[in-house]
């Protein structure tokens, strides 16, 4: 562990609690980090803009993966961004819109634009997408999408999925959560934002760690040698990853740094 010159986490289910709060250990344990010169990236579903305002005290000293790897960004440097073929996002509007009891939202870096939904799910969906406007047709969506969010208010495995599998290998469609998949291309996921910023930064991933949760997360799991399941983990996430720790609402990400950092300090 002592080799550690990355951590990479999951937001949602990982670093997050069930309230979707960052936990203030979690800021002290940030600075120890900072000065073992480990650097921190946020790797999520969530929209870049989401994701700063859940870490904001540290937003300048950490990286961000967005968009499930759609967006890379460094202090307001775009890294990397993965757009949808313009033409391609009007074929999946048509594609989606049909999909019963789903909600569709298109991802732009800087806001989401959120398809006919009822005021109560436009406040469930703002808890990811806060910056949105809420569109009827495809001429309103006014920026590049990177990908399409889709919601179904019981699961999305069994009733959205069966719908876009079909777009696989072309483009990349992930359940991401209980209630979402997502759509984005085909390069388009954690795993290959983390290994581009593992040659940027020229770590390997004997020297990276990475926490998940979810099936958005397998890629980038097998892009560390310390990767870490949590305790409420999808199956495959524990299946995959070397090493598992306790759940999101047990600071299972807290109890590992706090680890890596007394083996820094030896050191």
């Amino acid at each position: 562990m002592k080799d550690v010159k990355m951590v990479v986490t999951d937001m949602d289910g990982t670093l997050l609690n069930s309230n979707h709060d960052v936990s203030s250990k979690f800021f002290e344990l940030f600075k120890d980090l900072k000065q073992q010169n480990i650097q921190f990236v946020a790797a999520s579903g969530r929209p870049y803009y989401s994701i700063v305002k859940k870490l904001q005290p540290i937003k300048n000293d950490i990286i961000i993966i967005a968009e499930n790897g759609g967006l890379v960004i460094q202090n307001e440097n775009v890294l990397l961004s993965n757009q949808l073929n313009p033409n391609r996002v009007l074929e999946l509007y048509t594609l989606v819109s049909t999909i019963p009891d789903t909600y569709p939202i298109f991802c732009t870096q800087h806001q989401a634009f959120i398809l006919r939904a009822s005021d109560d799910l436009v406040k469930t969906f703002s808890e990811y997408y806060s910056d949105y406007t809420i569109i009827d047709s495809f001429e309103d969506i006014t920026d590049d999408v990177i990908k399409i969010a889709l919601y179904h208010t019981t699961n999305s495995e069994k009733h959205i999925f069966p719908f876009v599998k079909h777009l696989k290998p072309e483009l990349n469609v992930v359940v991401s959560g209980n209630h979402w998949v997502d759509i984005s291309e085909a390069i388009t996921n954690k795993g290959n934002a983390l290994s581009f910023l593992q040659k940027q930064l020229n770590i390997s991933p004997s020297e990276t760690m990475v926490f998940g949760d979810y099936n958005n997360d397998l890629e980038m799991l097998t892009c560390a040698k310390y990767s870490y399941s949590m305790a409420n983990a999808h199956p495959n996430v524990k299946n995959l990853a070397n090493f598992e720790t306790e759940s999101n609402d047990n600071n299972g990400v807290e109890l590992v740094l706090e680890q890596l950092i007394t083996e820094s300090r030896k050191h």
